[in-house]
């Protein structure tokens, strides 16, 4: 049977049986792309990996663009929604800041991540929808999630910021400076525990320095 004649009658699966496939083929998608990178890695090769066959691969992913771009929106929105999940009402901002901080360091220089990393920033310029998506998912969320945070503690006097924008974009950057960036070109292995809360730690005193009132606990 031809490719295309195996993938008009493989029929996607239903309910728990369909997501149990998908998400067997994104995981055998994600070791081979890592392995192998995103250029080096073949439909064929995603199949054997997941451990189905290339009519039931296409039957849900067009291409290795498509999935490699579920992959990215699966892992950014799945870690923004745990890694920024800030409360409001919790005006403990040097403890909400610090929290915030170690976790995101957690995620980004972890070497899977940067691996991953280094695979969008390589295919960006010549698929810019996988650009776009991973940055709408992943970097821009949590930037909107800090933003939403602060504005709460500025609407109850804690904080005093002209842009709450600027300010989560600041915070998140000094959290980063001088640890992700070895990371990402390979130049150092991830930063230990304790380098990582020195940091963060120096991050969040700098911010308070500059936008905690003097109504701030």
């Amino acid at each position: 049977m031809s490719e295309l004649a195996e993938r008009l009658h493989t029929a996607p699966l239903d309910g728990e049986e369909d997501n149990a496939k998908r998400r067997q083929i994104v995981d055998g998608a994600r070791r081979i792309f890592l392995k192998r990178g995103f250029d080096a890695a073949s439909m064929m090769d995603i199949a054997k990996a997941a451990g189905v066959s290339k009519g039931t691969l296409y039957v849900y992913f067009e291409n290795k663009e498509e999935l490699f771009a579920a992959i990215v929106q699966e892992e950014c929105c799945h870690h923004a929604e745990g890694m920024f999940k800030l409360d409001g009402n919790d005006h403990d901002v040097e403890k909400v800041l610090t929290h915030v901080g170690i976790d995101y360091l957690h995620f980004l220089c972890n070497t899977g991540k940067a691996a991953s990393l280094r695979i969008v920033i390589a295919i960006a310029d010549r698929m810019p929808t996988i650009g776009k998506t991973f940055y709408e998912t992943g970097p821009k969320s949590g930037i909107a999630r800090v933003q939403a945070y602060l504005e709460a503690q500025v609407r109850t006097g804690v904080l005093a910021i002209d842009d709450c924008e600027i300010a989560a974009c600041q915070f998140l950057d000094a959290c980063q400076s001088t640890l992700f960036k070895p990371v990402l070109f390979n130049f150092e292995p991830p930063p230990s525990e304790e380098r990582i809360r020195k940091v963060v730690g120096m991050a969040v005193r700098m911010f308070l320095a500059a936008y905690k009132t003097e109504r701030g606990p």
